[in-house]
């Protein structure tokens, strides 16, 4: 059984609990989450196309449909983390999560496919990383950066740990038995370690830049918030877009599925490698900077993508840098309502500002999917993709918040970061 047992540490006005059983556990879920309920679908889906005859802009319509539940779901989440803390909602996504790869493995036809992707949907909105993100912003504020980035360190693992996993099971069983197989995965490593390692006591919210009592209308009403909430849903539609159809662009150039599917969990690394970068790139850049410059190079990779169709050696380095920047770009959403607003209402400002992010990425997979004939096929894709990344880092600039007359309290830094806001 973890051990739960929570030392203290002092953080600005007051005593924390910091579960030691926390981070670990959460390491290990993200990566398993993020590994069964996303990254296996752009392997697998070729196959289940192949098999079933089902088109493919339908089967990945079904799978955009959970991310648009996700995103709805989200909403609800935030304001229950805020109040109650993970444990149960992650706890019940963990067990939503297996069940409804059960039906999809299990489906007769599309109608029923897509109602398990719809549970799937409200498990990712339990499971991955806003609750794990809100969780580690009220245990460990205001050093909070160091185990976001520890958890998503082990989060952009997922992609290489189980893109090629799914490839390999893939070879020897049919999508079916894989899909059952990644689901007695997810149950077995998420379920007991989100019920037994998330039950500390859920601390109070602090004073942010917002009084609790004062609620974060004040925020939500802002043009920095709505301008912060249109540029991570570009960078999100395109990022999306780029990931799922990665695959399918590797096939399009003569690459078999297991090069593809190698390519896509080096990606994977690359988050990883990222995130080790973040810190220091928070100490010395401002947030709107910070911003604009992540969601700038997420379009310029994607370029390079579009426009180098060979050699092998040289996409896979491509696709590397491309995960070195979204793993950049988790950390900076992350830390995006703390940065601006404090941490008073994480849960609920986080959950309000990645529904339409949340949104653009459910929409991602099918209009990629959609799009990639009439533009000619997948690399024009990309170099659209691109144009639609460019356009968010133009829009980062205009996301700095302005100071509401009864906010008189200082954000909250992030662990050294002496440059927050521009």
């Amino acid at each position: 059984m973890p051990n739960t047992k929570a030392s203290v540490a002092v953080a600005g006005t007051g005593v924390r609990s910091r579960p030691r059983a926390v981070l670990p556990a959460l390491c290990v879920t993200q990566i398993t989450s993020w590994g069964v309920l996303y990254y296996a679908f752009p392997v697998l889906n070729p196959a289940i196309t192949d098999t079933t005859g089902w088109p493919a802009s339908l089967t990945t319509a079904a799978f955009s449909a959970a991310l648009i539940v996700s995103a709805v779901v989200g909403i609800y989440v935030g304001r229950v983390l805020d109040l109650r803390g993970p444990r149960a909602v992650m706890t019940a996504g963990s067990v939503l999560g297996p069940l409804s790869l059960f039906i999809v493995a299990a489906a007769p036809n599309l109608a029923v496919f897509t109602a398990g992707w719809l549970l799937a949907g409200a498990s990712m909105a339990a499971t991955f990383y806003p609750p794990a993100f809100a969780a580690l912003t009220r245990w460990w504020a205001p050093d909070h950066i160091r185990a976001l980035t520890i958890v998503t360190l082990a989060g952009g693992l997922a992609s290489t740990v189980f893109a090629p996993l799914t490839a390999v099971l893939a070879d020897h069983y049919s999508w079916r038995t894989t899909y059952a197989v990644l689901a007695a995965i997810l149950a077995a490593l998420t379920i007991p370690a989100h019920a037994l390692a998330l039950r500390a006591p859920w601390p109070p919210a602090p004073e942010g830049l917002h009084h609790p009592a004062a609620g974060p209308d004040p925020a939500v009403r802002s043009r920095a918030f709505w301008m912060l909430a249109a540029t991570f849903a570009l960078s999100a539609f395109a990022m999306y877009a780029a990931v799922i159809t990665l695959v399918p662009l590797f096939l399009e150039r003569g690459y078999t599925t297991t090069q593809a599917a190698w390519a896509l969990g080096l990606g994977g690394a690359g988050q990883t490698l990222g995130r080790t970068l973040y810190a220091t790139l928070a100490r010395y850049t401002g947030t709107i900077t910070r911003t604009a410059t992540l969601v700038g190079l997420g379009g310029l990779t994607t370029a390079a993508l579009a426009f180098t169709p060979s050699p092998y050696a040289l996409l896979v380095v491509l696709s590397v840098l491309a995960g070195i920047v979204r793993g950049n770009l988790t950390l900076l959403q992350a830390t995006a309502v703390t940065d601006r607003w404090g941490t008073a209402h994480y849960g609920r400002l986080s959950g309000l500002l990645g529904a339409p992010a949340h949104a653009a990425a459910a929409l991602a997979p099918f209009a990629g999917a959609l799009l990639a004939a009439p533009l000619g096929g997948y690399a024009p894709l990309f170099a659209l993709l691109s144009a639609i990344a460019t356009a968010g880092a133009i829009t980062a600039l205009a996301t700095h918040p302005r100071q509401h007359p009864s906010q008189t309290a200082t954000p909250e830094p992030v662990a050294g970061n002496t440059a927050q806001v521009e």
